[in-house]
């Protein structure tokens, strides 16, 4: 039943792949033949159903197994008994084009690891990525896969920290042509577009920001089940950690004052369509005022029988209207 969610399952010997499939009926008993033995179990998706089978045979804390089947967690580090279990959120950039107000920049998935006595056993749920890599890369390391589980924890941890530096290293991308294009001499509404790239930079912040402590515990010593020489490398994935917190920080607050000065923009863009407004609605007063006073048809007007009085009506609305025209021009309202 559990084979069906396994990706992959290996026993491992003092950093080296046993030959042979691994068969999860006596796996306990492989283990106990030889100290330095552990098996590394890779599962996507499993059922409840489908991870009773493991454990039951890795006697797996009820809350752990609940949380490793639901997924939905936040990363946290908790121990129960012998047994670390270690959730980390997994983000995947999204390729576009360009950011638009729908945009969807980030895709997050999770990756939950059981780390015990003889055993490390990962389960991945949504986007997150394969670790085919992961496994390849550290069975060419046997020096550091012989540290047993903790080895298994650290690599994964340091696959999914490097990739936050890699979407931080797109996001900024992002944030940058926006910003060229929100100071831009060409008049555009880009609110939109820096809220949608705000909410996943929020999303993106989430996954990343609350694993600081776990790795924090997992570095400096403070959990049994991690040996001294497995910290060294941990306290490293740590540092990385903290290097893609800060950037994602800085990231939030320039995408907030890319807002703030879009929004100043556009208030500073509404006020001078409004005095443009206003300037032109004072050039059309004069001559309307000029033609109001007139058209009241009543006997006693000055220079309704003049032979001049017409074009010198004219003249005077041309010359009071190039008056008001240069005015406003000088002062920047036209």
């Amino acid at each position: 039943m559990a084979s069906q969610a396994v990706v992959d399952c290996a026993l491992y010997e003092d950093g080296h792949r046993l030959p042979g499939k691994v068969d999860l009926s006596n796996v306990l008993q492989r283990i106990g033949e030889r100290e330095g033995r552990f098996v590394w179990i890779g599962l996507y998706q499993p059922t409840a159903e489908q991870f009773a089978e493991i454990a039951a045979a890795f006697e797996l804390h009820p809350l752990a197994v609940e949380d490793a089947v639901r997924a939905h967690q936040r990363p946290k580090l908790e121990r129960y008994g012998g047994t670390l279990f270690l959730v980390l959120k997994a983000i995947t950039y999204v390729e576009h084009d360009k950011v638009t107000a729908t945009s969807e920049i980030v895709d997050t998935g999770e990756i939950m690891v059981f780390a015990g006595p003889g055993f490390a056993i990962v389960v991945r749920h949504g986007s997150a990525p394969a670790l085919t890599g992961v496994r390849r890369e550290m069975e060419a390391a046997p020096e550091l896969l012989a540290l047993g589980p903790a080895a298994v924890l650290h690599a994964v941890a340091d696959h999914v920290v490097d990739q936050y530096l890699e979407v931080a290293d797109a996001f900024e991308q992002d944030v940058e042509e926006l910003e060229t294009e929100v100071f831009s001499p060409q008049r555009t509404d880009d609110a939109g577009r820096i809220y949608q790239l705000k909410r996943e930079l929020l999303e993106f912040k989430r996954a990343v920001v609350p694993l600081g402590v776990p790795l924090q515990r997992l570095a400096d010593g403070s959990v049994a089940q991690i040996p001294e020489a497995a910290a060294a490398y941990l306290r490293d994935v740590a540092d990385h950690h903290l290097q893609a917190k800060e950037r994602i920080l800085a990231l939030d607050e320039l995408v907030s004052g890319i807002l703030d000065a879009s929004v100043a923009r556009l208030s500073v863009q509404q006020n001078t369509d409004m005095r443009r407004i206003s300037a032109w609605a004072a050039l059309a007063a004069v001559p309307t005022m000029a033609a109001g006073v007139y058209g009241m048809n009543l006997d006693h007007m000055p220079e309704l029988r003049w032979a001049f009085g017409y074009p010198a009506v004219l003249l005077v609305i041309v010359v009071v209207c190039v008056f008001v025209f240069r005015a406003f021009r000088r002062n920047d309202w036209l």
